[in-house]
Protein backbone atom coordinates (compact mmCIF):
# COMPACT_ATOMS: atom_id res chain seq x y z
CA UNK A 1 0.00 0.00 0.00
CA UNK A 2 1.67 3.77 -0.69
CA UNK A 3 0.47 6.84 1.40
CA UNK A 4 -2.63 7.12 0.02
CA UNK A 5 -4.20 3.65 1.07
CA UNK A 6 -3.42 2.38 -2.50
CA UNK A 7 -2.62 -0.87 -3.64
CA UNK A 8 0.50 -1.16 -5.91
CA UNK A 9 2.77 -3.48 -7.51
CA UNK A 10 0.49 -6.53 -6.25
CA UNK A 11 0.46 -9.75 -7.68
CA UNK A 12 -3.12 -11.24 -8.70
CA UNK A 13 -4.32 -14.53 -9.49
CA UNK A 14 -7.21 -14.32 -12.13
CA UNK A 15 -8.86 -17.10 -12.73
CA UNK A 16 -11.42 -17.11 -15.76
CA UNK A 17 -12.33 -19.47 -18.76
CA UNK A 18 -13.75 -16.49 -20.99
CA UNK A 19 -10.68 -14.92 -22.87
CA UNK A 20 -12.70 -12.12 -23.70
CA UNK A 21 -13.46 -11.30 -20.00
CA UNK A 22 -9.51 -12.71 -18.78
CA UNK A 23 -8.73 -9.88 -21.07
CA UNK A 24 -10.32 -7.29 -19.90
CA UNK A 25 -9.73 -7.57 -16.42
CA UNK A 26 -6.29 -8.15 -17.08
CA UNK A 27 -5.94 -4.60 -19.14
CA UNK A 28 -7.52 -3.42 -16.22
CA UNK A 29 -5.23 -4.35 -13.29
CA UNK A 30 -2.15 -4.11 -15.09
CA UNK A 31 -2.78 -0.71 -16.95
CA UNK A 32 -2.76 0.00 -12.74
CA UNK A 33 0.81 -1.79 -12.04
CA UNK A 34 -0.46 -4.94 -11.01
CA UNK A 35 1.35 -8.23 -12.09
CA UNK A 36 -1.57 -10.86 -13.62
CA UNK A 37 -1.54 -14.43 -13.86
CA UNK A 38 -4.28 -15.28 -15.76
CA UNK A 39 -5.22 -19.10 -15.70
CA UNK A 40 -8.83 -20.49 -17.20
CA UNK A 41 -9.65 -23.55 -15.03
CA UNK A 42 -9.43 -24.79 -11.19
CA UNK A 43 -6.65 -27.03 -12.04
CA UNK A 44 -4.48 -24.69 -13.54
CA UNK A 45 -5.16 -22.25 -10.59
CA UNK A 46 -4.29 -24.97 -7.73
CA UNK A 47 -1.21 -25.84 -9.92
CA UNK A 48 -0.06 -22.55 -10.24
CA UNK A 49 -0.69 -21.74 -6.61
CA UNK A 50 1.59 -25.22 -5.70
CA UNK A 51 3.97 -24.09 -7.54
CA UNK A 52 3.95 -20.64 -6.07
CA UNK A 53 3.80 -22.50 -2.20
CA UNK A 54 7.12 -23.98 -2.90
CA UNK A 55 8.89 -21.21 -4.20
CA UNK A 56 7.42 -18.93 -1.07
CA UNK A 57 5.22 -15.98 -3.53
CA UNK A 58 1.51 -16.68 -3.25
CA UNK A 59 -0.45 -14.31 -4.77
CA UNK A 60 -1.42 -10.90 -2.85
CA UNK A 61 -5.11 -11.45 -4.06
CA UNK A 62 -7.21 -14.59 -6.43
CA UNK A 63 -9.70 -12.78 -8.59
CA UNK A 64 -11.87 -16.03 -9.99
CA UNK A 65 -14.77 -16.56 -11.80
CA UNK A 66 -18.24 -18.44 -10.64
CA UNK A 67 -18.55 -20.28 -13.69
CA UNK A 68 -15.35 -22.67 -14.34
CA UNK A 69 -15.58 -25.66 -16.60
CA UNK A 70 -14.26 -28.14 -14.18
CA UNK A 71 -15.20 -26.77 -10.80
CA UNK A 72 -17.57 -24.15 -9.60
CA UNK A 73 -15.51 -20.87 -8.51
CA UNK A 74 -16.97 -21.14 -4.97
CA UNK A 75 -15.95 -25.17 -4.28
CA UNK A 76 -12.19 -23.53 -5.83
CA UNK A 77 -12.43 -21.36 -3.08
CA UNK A 78 -13.19 -23.78 -0.34
CA UNK A 79 -10.72 -25.95 -1.28
CA UNK A 80 -8.07 -22.72 -0.66
CA UNK A 81 -9.31 -22.44 2.59
CA UNK A 82 -9.05 -25.90 3.20
CA UNK A 83 -5.25 -25.61 2.48
CA UNK A 84 -3.46 -24.03 6.18
CA UNK A 85 -0.77 -22.49 3.77
CA UNK A 86 -3.48 -20.92 1.07
CA UNK A 87 -5.74 -19.83 3.59
CA UNK A 88 -5.09 -16.16 4.17
CA UNK A 89 -5.17 -16.03 0.28
CA UNK A 90 -8.20 -13.28 -0.25
CA UNK A 91 -10.65 -13.99 -2.52
CA UNK A 92 -13.06 -12.53 -4.87
CA UNK A 93 -15.71 -13.91 -7.15
CA UNK A 94 -16.52 -12.68 -10.26
CA UNK A 95 -19.53 -13.14 -12.24
CA UNK A 96 -20.84 -11.79 -15.78
CA UNK A 97 -24.46 -12.51 -14.68
CA UNK A 98 -26.10 -10.14 -12.33
CA UNK A 99 -27.56 -12.42 -9.41
CA UNK A 100 -29.65 -12.45 -6.15
CA UNK A 101 -28.38 -11.64 -2.77
CA UNK A 102 -29.10 -15.82 -1.90
CA UNK A 103 -27.42 -16.58 -5.11
CA UNK A 104 -24.29 -15.07 -3.53
CA UNK A 105 -24.56 -16.92 0.15
CA UNK A 106 -21.88 -19.91 -0.72
CA UNK A 107 -19.66 -17.74 -1.86
CA UNK A 108 -19.39 -16.02 1.59
CA UNK A 109 -19.42 -19.65 3.09
CA UNK A 110 -16.76 -20.66 0.98
CA UNK A 111 -14.88 -17.42 2.48
CA UNK A 112 -14.59 -14.90 -0.21
CA UNK A 113 -14.09 -10.86 0.54
CA UNK A 114 -16.46 -10.16 -1.87
CA UNK A 115 -18.58 -10.11 -5.22
CA UNK A 116 -18.07 -8.16 -8.05
CA UNK A 117 -20.09 -8.71 -11.20
CA UNK A 118 -18.66 -8.08 -14.54
CA UNK A 119 -18.48 -5.79 -16.57
CA UNK A 120 -17.58 -3.50 -14.23
CA UNK A 121 -16.09 -0.27 -13.92
CA UNK A 122 -12.12 -0.47 -13.55
CA UNK A 123 -12.06 1.71 -10.77
CA UNK A 124 -14.67 -0.41 -9.09
CA UNK A 125 -12.64 -3.62 -10.03
CA UNK A 126 -9.36 -2.39 -8.60
CA UNK A 127 -11.10 -0.55 -5.56
CA UNK A 128 -12.32 -4.75 -5.00
CA UNK A 129 -9.12 -5.95 -5.09
CA UNK A 130 -7.21 -3.64 -2.82
CA UNK A 131 -10.61 -3.77 -0.01
CA UNK A 132 -9.87 -7.78 -0.53
CA UNK A 133 -6.26 -7.47 0.33
CA UNK A 134 -6.41 -4.93 2.76
CA UNK A 135 -8.31 -6.98 4.76
CA UNK A 136 -6.02 -10.05 4.37
CA UNK A 137 -2.98 -8.12 5.51
CA UNK A 138 -5.13 -6.75 8.59
CA UNK A 139 -6.14 -10.09 9.65
CA UNK A 140 -2.75 -11.42 9.01
CA UNK A 141 -1.08 -8.63 11.51
CA UNK A 142 -3.91 -9.32 14.28
CA UNK A 143 -2.91 -13.08 13.36
CA UNK A 144 0.99 -12.17 14.03
CA UNK A 145 0.01 -10.38 16.57
CA UNK A 146 -1.72 -12.74 18.71
CA UNK A 147 1.57 -15.36 17.91
CA UNK A 148 3.49 -12.79 19.39
CA UNK A 149 1.44 -12.34 22.42
CA UNK A 150 1.30 -15.96 22.64
CA UNK A 151 5.09 -16.32 22.63
CA UNK A 152 5.50 -13.33 24.55
CA UNK A 153 3.67 -15.01 27.62
CA UNK A 154 5.54 -18.53 27.12
CA UNK A 155 8.71 -16.86 26.75
CA UNK A 156 8.08 -15.32 30.09
CA UNK A 157 7.25 -18.04 31.81
CA UNK A 158 10.28 -19.64 30.86
CA UNK A 159 12.60 -16.72 31.53
CA UNK A 160 10.76 -16.99 35.46
CA UNK A 161 12.25 -20.35 35.91
CA UNK A 162 15.54 -19.82 34.96
CA UNK A 163 18.20 -20.68 37.81
CA UNK A 164 20.60 -19.12 37.25
CA UNK A 165 22.28 -15.83 35.07
CA UNK A 166 23.71 -17.73 32.48
CA UNK A 167 20.23 -19.66 31.85
CA UNK A 168 18.64 -16.58 32.25
CA UNK A 169 20.59 -14.59 29.29
CA UNK A 170 20.29 -17.82 27.05
CA UNK A 171 16.61 -18.37 26.90
CA UNK A 172 15.99 -14.14 26.92
CA UNK A 173 18.17 -14.66 23.74
CA UNK A 174 16.18 -17.61 22.70
CA UNK A 175 12.54 -15.86 23.05
CA UNK A 176 13.94 -12.24 21.83
CA UNK A 177 14.94 -13.85 18.05
CA UNK A 178 11.63 -15.53 18.40
CA UNK A 179 9.78 -12.56 19.31
CA UNK A 180 11.55 -10.72 16.80
CA UNK A 181 11.99 -13.31 14.14
CA UNK A 182 15.72 -11.31 13.65
CA UNK A 183 19.42 -12.31 15.59
CA UNK A 184 19.38 -11.19 19.18
CA UNK A 185 21.54 -10.88 21.82
CA UNK A 186 21.35 -10.76 25.69
CA UNK A 187 23.44 -9.14 28.62
CA UNK A 188 23.06 -9.15 32.18
CA UNK A 189 25.97 -7.30 33.89
CA UNK A 190 25.76 -7.22 37.71
CA UNK A 191 27.38 -4.98 39.92
CA UNK A 192 31.03 -5.99 39.67
CA UNK A 193 30.68 -5.67 35.88
CA UNK A 194 31.03 -9.13 35.37
CA UNK A 195 29.27 -9.54 31.67
CA UNK A 196 26.42 -12.43 30.97
CA UNK A 197 25.84 -12.88 27.53
CA UNK A 198 23.29 -15.21 25.92
CA UNK A 199 22.69 -15.99 22.12
CA UNK A 200 20.08 -17.68 20.15
CA UNK A 201 20.59 -21.66 20.59
CA UNK A 202 20.58 -21.84 16.79
CA UNK A 203 23.37 -19.38 16.71
CA UNK A 204 26.11 -21.01 15.04
CA UNK A 205 29.19 -21.26 17.58
CA UNK A 206 31.89 -20.39 14.58
CA UNK A 207 33.29 -16.70 15.10
CA UNK A 208 31.75 -15.75 18.11
CA UNK A 209 32.40 -11.98 19.17
CA UNK A 210 35.99 -11.36 19.53
CA UNK A 211 36.97 -11.38 23.87
CA UNK A 212 37.24 -7.57 23.48
CA UNK A 213 33.48 -7.50 22.64
CA UNK A 214 32.05 -8.30 25.54
CA UNK A 215 34.34 -5.71 27.47
CA UNK A 216 33.17 -3.04 25.27
CA UNK A 217 29.97 -3.78 25.76
CA UNK A 218 30.21 -4.03 29.30
CA UNK A 219 31.39 -0.17 29.36
CA UNK A 220 28.60 0.70 26.97
CA UNK A 221 26.02 -0.27 29.35
CA UNK A 222 27.12 1.32 32.38
CA UNK A 223 27.37 4.67 30.18
CA UNK A 224 24.00 4.29 28.75
CA UNK A 225 21.81 2.87 32.06
CA UNK A 226 23.78 5.88 34.35
CA UNK A 227 20.56 8.04 35.51
CA UNK A 228 18.06 5.47 33.57
CA UNK A 229 14.59 4.66 35.12
CA UNK A 230 12.12 2.28 32.92
CA UNK A 231 12.69 0.91 29.51
CA UNK A 232 14.72 2.66 27.48
CA UNK A 233 15.31 1.71 23.93
CA UNK A 234 17.96 3.48 21.98
CA UNK A 235 19.94 2.37 18.55
CA UNK A 236 23.58 1.96 18.77
CA UNK A 237 25.52 2.67 15.55
CA UNK A 238 27.48 -0.11 14.24
CA UNK A 239 30.90 1.67 15.05
CA UNK A 240 29.67 1.37 18.15
CA UNK A 241 28.80 -1.95 18.58
CA UNK A 242 30.88 -4.31 18.39
CA UNK A 243 31.18 -6.86 15.42
CA UNK A 244 29.62 -10.50 15.64
CA UNK A 245 26.67 -10.77 17.73
CA UNK A 246 24.22 -10.78 15.62
CA UNK A 247 26.16 -12.14 12.79
CA UNK A 248 29.72 -13.80 12.55
CA UNK A 249 31.68 -11.22 11.18
CA UNK A 250 28.77 -8.39 10.17
CA UNK A 251 28.20 -5.23 11.49
CA UNK A 252 24.98 -4.28 12.64
CA UNK A 253 23.33 -0.87 14.21
CA UNK A 254 21.84 -2.53 17.27
CA UNK A 255 18.48 -1.24 18.43
CA UNK A 256 18.51 -1.92 22.55
CA UNK A 257 15.90 -2.36 25.01
CA UNK A 258 17.65 -1.53 28.29
CA UNK A 259 16.18 -1.27 31.76
CA UNK A 260 17.68 -1.44 35.02
CA UNK A 261 16.64 -3.70 38.05
CA UNK A 262 15.23 -2.22 41.05
CA UNK A 263 17.54 -3.72 43.70
CA UNK A 264 20.22 -4.56 42.42
CA UNK A 265 20.53 -1.53 39.71
CA UNK A 266 22.08 -4.21 37.29
CA UNK A 267 21.70 -3.26 33.52
CA UNK A 268 20.10 -5.93 31.51
CA UNK A 269 19.99 -5.48 27.97
CA UNK A 270 17.90 -6.98 24.97
CA UNK A 271 19.69 -6.26 21.39
CA UNK A 272 18.32 -6.88 17.94
CA UNK A 273 19.85 -5.43 14.75
CA UNK A 274 18.02 -2.50 13.88
CA UNK A 275 17.23 -3.00 10.13
CA UNK A 276 15.54 -6.50 10.94
CA UNK A 277 13.12 -4.92 13.52
CA UNK A 278 11.73 -2.41 11.05
CA UNK A 279 10.84 -5.63 8.90
CA UNK A 280 9.09 -7.00 11.82
CA UNK A 281 6.93 -3.57 12.68
CA UNK A 282 7.02 -1.00 15.28
CA UNK A 283 5.05 -3.22 17.65
CA UNK A 284 7.69 -5.88 18.10
CA UNK A 285 9.75 -3.05 20.24
CA UNK A 286 6.62 -2.61 22.19
CA UNK A 287 7.28 -6.02 22.90
CA UNK A 288 10.50 -6.35 23.00
CA UNK A 289 10.36 -3.28 25.66
CA UNK A 290 7.87 -6.29 27.83
CA UNK A 291 9.99 -8.98 27.22
CA UNK A 292 13.46 -6.61 28.71
CA UNK A 293 11.48 -5.88 31.77
CA UNK A 294 10.32 -9.25 32.92
CA UNK A 295 13.77 -10.42 32.14
CA UNK A 296 15.02 -7.75 34.69
CA UNK A 297 12.11 -8.78 37.18
CA UNK A 298 13.91 -12.37 36.81
CA UNK A 299 17.50 -11.23 37.23
CA UNK A 300 16.98 -9.44 40.12
CA UNK A 301 16.26 -12.49 42.46
CA UNK A 302 19.14 -14.29 40.79
CA UNK A 303 21.85 -11.63 41.51
CA UNK A 304 20.55 -11.32 45.17
CA UNK A 305 20.93 -15.12 45.36
CA UNK A 306 24.89 -14.77 43.59
CA UNK A 307 26.00 -11.67 46.26
CA UNK A 308 24.12 -14.47 49.08
CA UNK A 309 25.83 -17.43 47.40
CA UNK A 310 29.36 -15.48 47.52
CA UNK A 311 29.06 -14.77 51.20
CA UNK A 312 28.20 -17.83 52.11
CA UNK A 313 31.00 -19.74 49.94
CA UNK A 314 33.35 -17.17 51.59
CA UNK A 315 31.80 -18.38 55.53
CA UNK A 316 31.97 -21.77 54.64
CA UNK A 317 35.13 -22.00 52.96
CA UNK A 318 37.04 -19.41 55.14
CA UNK A 319 36.32 -21.65 58.47
CA UNK A 320 37.25 -25.20 56.87
CA UNK A 321 40.74 -26.38 57.46
CA UNK A 322 42.91 -26.19 54.11
CA UNK A 323 44.50 -30.22 53.41
CA UNK A 324 48.28 -28.43 54.60
CA UNK A 325 46.57 -27.12 57.68
CA UNK A 326 45.39 -30.25 59.29
CA UNK A 327 46.84 -30.11 62.93
CA UNK A 328 49.72 -32.47 63.69
CA UNK A 329 48.02 -35.56 64.46
CA UNK A 330 50.67 -38.58 65.98
CA UNK A 331 49.96 -41.75 65.07
CA UNK A 332 47.57 -41.06 62.10
CA UNK A 333 47.90 -39.87 58.39
CA UNK A 334 44.58 -37.96 56.97
CA UNK A 335 43.71 -36.80 54.11
CA UNK A 336 40.58 -34.45 53.15
CA UNK A 337 39.03 -32.84 50.27
CA UNK A 338 36.20 -30.43 49.44
CA UNK A 339 34.84 -29.63 46.31
CA UNK A 340 32.18 -26.74 46.01
CA UNK A 341 29.31 -27.72 43.66
CA UNK A 342 28.64 -26.04 40.78
CA UNK A 343 28.17 -22.43 40.26
CA UNK A 344 24.73 -22.58 39.41
CA UNK A 345 23.83 -24.99 42.35
CA UNK A 346 22.91 -23.68 45.81
CA UNK A 347 25.32 -23.30 48.66
CA UNK A 348 25.45 -26.17 50.98
CA UNK A 349 26.18 -26.58 54.87
CA UNK A 350 28.57 -29.67 54.22
CA UNK A 351 31.73 -29.34 56.64
CA UNK A 352 34.48 -31.40 57.98
CA UNK A 353 36.53 -31.13 61.01
CA UNK A 354 39.93 -32.74 62.46
CA UNK A 355 40.36 -32.11 66.27
CA UNK A 356 42.73 -33.16 68.98
CA UNK A 357 40.02 -34.77 71.78
CA UNK A 358 40.06 -34.68 75.89
CA UNK A 359 42.16 -37.99 76.38
CA UNK A 360 44.81 -37.88 73.70
CA UNK A 361 41.91 -39.16 71.50
CA UNK A 362 41.47 -37.74 67.60
CA UNK A 363 38.12 -36.70 66.94
CA UNK A 364 36.97 -36.43 63.45
CA UNK A 365 33.78 -35.18 61.97
CA UNK A 366 32.24 -35.10 58.37
CA UNK A 367 28.82 -33.38 58.68
CA UNK A 368 25.86 -31.53 56.76
CA UNK A 369 23.08 -29.07 57.95
CA UNK A 370 20.37 -29.50 56.30
CA UNK A 371 19.15 -26.67 53.95
CA UNK A 372 20.43 -24.94 51.37
CA UNK A 373 21.09 -20.92 52.05
CA UNK A 374 23.53 -18.33 54.10
CA UNK A 375 21.74 -19.31 57.17
CA UNK A 376 23.06 -23.04 56.24
CA UNK A 377 26.55 -22.02 56.19
CA UNK A 378 26.06 -19.86 59.10
CA UNK A 379 24.87 -22.71 61.41
CA UNK A 380 27.61 -25.12 59.80
CA UNK A 381 30.17 -22.52 61.43
CA UNK A 382 28.14 -22.69 64.82
CA UNK A 383 28.34 -26.63 64.78
CA UNK A 384 32.21 -27.02 64.14
CA UNK A 385 32.90 -23.94 66.73
CA UNK A 386 30.30 -25.40 69.33
CA UNK A 387 32.71 -28.96 68.49
CA UNK A 388 35.64 -27.60 68.87
CA UNK A 389 34.26 -26.51 72.43
CA UNK A 390 32.73 -29.29 73.38
CA UNK A 391 35.42 -31.47 72.86
CA UNK A 392 38.43 -30.12 75.17
CA UNK A 393 36.71 -31.80 78.26
CA UNK A 394 34.44 -34.33 76.54
CA UNK A 395 35.73 -37.02 74.05
CA UNK A 396 32.67 -39.15 74.12
CA UNK A 397 30.91 -38.94 70.72
CA UNK A 398 27.34 -39.79 72.03
CA UNK A 399 27.51 -37.38 74.38
CA UNK A 400 29.04 -34.78 71.97
CA UNK A 401 26.14 -35.31 69.79
CA UNK A 402 24.03 -35.01 72.19
CA UNK A 403 25.24 -31.69 73.27
CA UNK A 404 24.99 -30.58 69.66
CA UNK A 405 21.44 -31.68 69.30
CA UNK A 406 20.55 -29.45 72.80
CA UNK A 407 22.32 -26.47 71.26
CA UNK A 408 20.57 -26.56 67.75
CA UNK A 409 17.50 -26.79 69.79
CA UNK A 410 18.01 -24.13 71.85
CA UNK A 411 19.43 -21.42 69.08
CA UNK A 412 18.42 -23.03 65.72
CA UNK A 413 15.01 -25.04 66.39
CA UNK A 414 13.72 -25.62 62.95
CA UNK A 415 17.28 -26.80 61.47
CA UNK A 416 18.42 -30.13 61.57
CA UNK A 417 22.12 -31.69 60.65
CA UNK A 418 23.31 -34.87 59.94
CA UNK A 419 26.85 -35.19 61.41
CA UNK A 420 29.28 -38.74 62.21
CA UNK A 421 32.12 -38.65 64.67
CA UNK A 422 34.55 -41.28 65.00
CA UNK A 423 37.22 -41.09 67.96
CA UNK A 424 40.22 -42.74 67.02
CA UNK A 425 43.31 -43.58 69.44
CA UNK A 426 46.40 -43.84 67.52
CA UNK A 427 47.73 -46.32 69.60
CA UNK A 428 45.50 -49.33 69.41
CA UNK A 429 43.36 -48.28 66.80
CA UNK A 430 39.98 -48.44 69.03
CA UNK A 431 37.58 -46.18 67.40
CA UNK A 432 34.53 -45.24 68.43
CA UNK A 433 31.82 -44.10 66.20
CA UNK A 434 28.46 -42.04 66.60
CA UNK A 435 26.11 -41.38 63.56
CA UNK A 436 23.31 -38.73 63.64
CA UNK A 437 21.45 -39.40 60.27
CA UNK A 438 24.45 -39.39 58.07
CA UNK A 439 25.97 -41.83 55.77
CA UNK A 440 28.11 -44.00 58.40
CA UNK A 441 32.24 -44.64 57.73
CA UNK A 442 33.54 -47.42 55.13
CA UNK A 443 36.05 -49.30 56.16
CA UNK A 444 38.39 -49.54 53.51
CA UNK A 445 41.34 -52.73 53.76
CA UNK A 446 43.97 -53.36 51.59
CA UNK A 447 42.95 -57.25 51.14
CA UNK A 448 40.62 -55.44 48.83
CA UNK A 449 37.58 -55.65 50.53
CA UNK A 450 35.39 -52.66 52.31
CA UNK A 451 32.27 -52.15 54.63
CA UNK A 452 29.95 -49.48 56.15
CA UNK A 453 30.77 -49.13 60.18
CA UNK A 454 27.01 -50.27 61.66
CA UNK A 455 26.21 -47.02 63.21
CA UNK A 456 22.98 -45.59 62.79
CA UNK A 457 21.29 -42.70 64.98
CA UNK A 458 18.97 -39.59 65.02
CA UNK A 459 19.48 -36.27 63.43
CA UNK A 460 20.77 -33.41 65.41
CA UNK A 461 18.34 -31.34 66.30
CA UNK A 462 15.14 -33.38 66.59
CA UNK A 463 15.69 -34.11 70.16
CA UNK A 464 15.84 -37.87 70.50
CA UNK A 465 18.30 -39.71 72.30
CA UNK A 466 21.59 -40.67 70.82
CA UNK A 467 22.57 -44.36 70.82
CA UNK A 468 26.40 -45.50 72.60
CA UNK A 469 28.33 -45.00 70.07
CA UNK A 470 29.50 -48.14 67.77
CA UNK A 471 33.11 -49.39 68.45
CA UNK A 472 35.15 -51.12 66.04
CA UNK A 473 39.47 -51.57 65.90
CA UNK A 474 41.31 -50.41 63.01
CA UNK A 475 44.17 -52.39 61.63
CA UNK A 476 47.13 -50.18 60.63
CA UNK A 477 46.39 -50.92 57.35
CA UNK A 478 43.09 -49.84 57.39
CA UNK A 479 41.21 -46.69 55.67
CA UNK A 480 38.41 -45.57 57.42
CA UNK A 481 36.05 -43.05 55.08
CA UNK A 482 34.00 -40.59 55.85
CA UNK A 483 31.90 -38.47 53.21
CA UNK A 484 28.71 -36.29 52.85
CA UNK A 485 25.93 -37.30 50.27
CA UNK A 486 26.42 -34.53 47.84
CA UNK A 487 29.32 -36.90 46.48
CA UNK A 488 26.98 -39.99 45.67
CA UNK A 489 23.30 -38.92 46.28
CA UNK A 490 22.00 -38.79 42.76
CA UNK A 491 18.35 -37.50 42.27
CA UNK A 492 15.88 -41.08 41.48
CA UNK A 493 18.50 -43.31 42.55
CA UNK A 494 17.79 -45.06 45.57
CA UNK A 495 20.46 -43.92 48.10
CA UNK A 496 21.36 -47.61 49.41
CA UNK A 497 22.30 -48.14 45.66
CA UNK A 498 24.59 -45.50 45.57
CA UNK A 499 26.15 -46.10 49.15
CA UNK A 500 26.95 -49.63 47.60
CA UNK A 501 28.19 -48.36 44.19
CA UNK A 502 30.92 -46.11 46.72
CA UNK A 503 31.44 -49.27 48.47
CA UNK A 504 32.34 -51.17 44.99
CA UNK A 505 35.20 -48.15 43.82
CA UNK A 506 36.28 -47.77 47.06
CA UNK A 507 37.37 -51.53 47.48
CA UNK A 508 39.00 -51.39 44.22
CA UNK A 509 41.31 -48.07 44.76
CA UNK A 510 44.86 -48.24 44.87
CA UNK A 511 46.62 -48.04 48.11
CA UNK A 512 46.94 -44.60 50.02
CA UNK A 513 44.38 -41.93 51.45
CA UNK A 514 44.91 -39.33 48.43
CA UNK A 515 44.37 -42.24 45.60
CA UNK A 516 41.60 -43.45 47.62
CA UNK A 517 39.82 -39.56 47.91
CA UNK A 518 41.12 -38.98 44.18
CA UNK A 519 39.99 -42.13 43.07
CA UNK A 520 36.22 -41.64 44.53
CA UNK A 521 36.03 -38.07 42.98
CA UNK A 522 36.84 -39.43 39.28
CA UNK A 523 34.19 -42.00 39.42
CA UNK A 524 31.36 -39.80 41.53
CA UNK A 525 32.07 -36.27 41.71
CA UNK A 526 31.62 -34.59 38.11
CA UNK A 527 29.50 -32.09 38.19
CA UNK A 528 27.36 -33.18 41.44
CA UNK A 529 24.64 -30.64 42.46
CA UNK A 530 25.89 -30.27 45.91
CA UNK A 531 28.62 -29.64 47.89
CA UNK A 532 30.84 -32.57 48.52
CA UNK A 533 33.43 -32.97 52.04
CA UNK A 534 34.94 -36.08 52.15
CA UNK A 535 37.77 -37.28 55.07
CA UNK A 536 40.15 -40.29 54.63
CA UNK A 537 42.32 -41.50 57.77
CA UNK A 538 44.58 -44.40 58.92
CA UNK A 539 46.74 -45.51 61.83
CA UNK A 540 50.60 -44.06 60.75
Amino acid sequence: MDVNGKLTHATVLLVDDEPASRFAVESVLSRAGHRVLAVGSGGEALAELDVRLRKGNLPDVALIDVHLPDMSGFELCRLLKERPRMAGLPVVHVSALAVPPSDRCPALDAGDEAYLTVPAEPEEIEAAVRAAVRAARLRADDQALVKRLTLLSEMIVTIQAARSLQELVDVAADGTARLTNTPAAVFVLDRDDELYRGLPRDRTSVALPAPGADRAVARLLRRLSQGQSGVQITTVPAPLWPTGYFRPGVEHDARLALVLTQEGRAPVCLAAPTRGLRRVGPEAEALLAQLAQATALAAEPLLMYQVERHVALTLQRSFLPKPDQLPELPGVDAAVRYVPASQDAEIGGDFYAVLRAAGGGVLFAVGDVVGHSLEAATVMVEIRHALRAYCVDESDPSVLAERLDRMLRHYHPETTATMCLALVDPDTGRTLISNSGHIPPLIVRDSGTADYAKAAGPLLGVGLSHPPPTELFLEPTDRLLMITDGLIETRGTDISASMEHLRAAASGALPGLDALCDTLLDCFGVDRGDDIAMLALRLG
